[in-house]
Parts: structure tokens; sequence; C-alpha cells
């Protein structure tokens, strides 16, 4: 894992803008209250063993859900704000065309998650496992990565803002199509970049721009002999 970077190191690269999401006073949450299409709101879910969480377009607002163990989840074109998910452990997580805004996911683990087509603002994402995350054609502003292992990290087509790693580990990212600003890879050990025409935007250390080196010559058509 690359080192922390202090927070009174200086960048022109803008850093995620995100506020506190800490759900006060919420009444408890129970299965029941889950389901396609419901209005789920205030509420506090705690130790969900499921077969599916069924979430198809939901909307949820300032509510919380902690350990949550499911076969699969089915959130395709949720709305989730002002949200956090603790413990939330998935092999397949179905949210296409869905948004998020305002919402904190700790200590989770998703094998594959599947949110292409999607809206993401403010979204923090911290000691999380990730399988391979598609959010190709989506819309990413203001995410911050934390202590998180990545398997795949498929940005194909997508639009990222004020995109931060902070002690990560991403095997493989897919920048082709996309258009990133203030895309910050420093705090990330990035094993595989595909799309490198598109790194325009990106933030990387001098580390990695000698590991990348190859590639960008190659893509540009430059010859590098002896």
């Amino acid at each position: 894992m690359p080192e922390r970077r202090t927070k009174t190191a200086r960048s022109a690269t803008k850093a995620p803008r995100l506020d506190r999401v800490d759900p006060q006073n919420l009444a408890a949450g129970y299965a029941g209250d889950l389901g396609a299409n419901s209005g789920i709101d205030a509420l506090a879910f705690e130790a969900l063993s499921l077969e599916t969480f069924a979430l198809d377009f939901a909307t949820v607002s300032e509510s919380t859900f902690a350990g949550v163990i499911a076969d699969e989840a089915e959130m395709r074109s949720i709305r989730i704000v002002d949200s956090a998910l603790n413990g939330f452990n998935v092999p397949v997580l179905r949210a296409a065309r869905s948004t998020w805004r305002d919402v904190v996911i700790r200590e989770s683990r998703i094998g594959s998650a599947e949110l292409y087509e999607s809206g993401l603002r403010a979204l923090r994402i911290e000691n999380c496992k990730l399988g391979y995350v598609n959010l190709r054609g989506s819309s990413l502003f203001d995410i911050l990565f934390v202590d998180c292992t990545i398997d795949e990290l498929d940005l194909g087509g997508a639009k990222a803002e004020r995109v931060a790693f902070d002690g990560c580990g991403v095997r493989a990212l897919d920048l082709n199509n996309a258009t990133v600003r203030d895309f910050d890879l420093r705090g990330a050990d990035v094993q595989e970049v595909a799309g490198i025409r598109n790194l325009a935007g990106v933030t990387i250390n001098e580390l990695q721009l000698g590991m990348l080196a190859p590639a960008i010559a190659s893509n540009l058509g430059i010859i590098v002999e002896d």
C-alpha cells in the first residue's frame, strides 16, 4: 500500500468535498420494510441475513444498514441519500442506473457491483474489499476511497471529478473513453491501467509515472532504444 499523504501537503488537485453522514434518532427497521419500490426513511437496520436484499426502484433516506449479509442485492434504480452502510456483505450487487448522494460505505465486501449508468455524489468508501466494480457510463463527483482493495474498477465512458484514493490497492483500472478531472491516484497502488490516452485530468506521483512510462510511450508510438 502507498504511504498516506499528509493533510498539510499542498496540491493543485482538488480533493473530494464531503459532508459528515451520521443519521440520528432512527426507528428500528425490519426485513419486512424492504422490497421493490419501497420508501425507507429514518430507519436503522441491523444484523440482516437474507437470500435477496431487495430494494429495486426504492428510495432510502437518512437510514443505516449494519451487518447485512445476503446472497445478492437487487438495488436497480434505487435512490439512496444521507445514509450509511456498515458491514454490507454481498457477492453480487445489481444497482444499475441508481443514484447515491452523501453515503458512507464501511467494512463491506462486495464481489461484483453493477453500477453502470449511475449517479454518485459525495461518497466515502472505507475499509472495503471490492471485486469487479462496473461504473461504465456513470457520473462520479466527490468520491473518496480509503483503505480499500479493488480488483477491477471499470470507468469506461464515465465522467469523474474530484475522486481520490488513500491507502488503496487497485489491480486494474479502466479509463477507456472516460472524462476525468481532479482524479487523484497518488494514494493508490495501481497495477494495470487501460485507456492510457484518457489520463488527462489524472494526478499521479513520480513513482507511478515511471511505472506507466512504457505504456504511455507505446500508446503514443514512441520508440525507446538504448
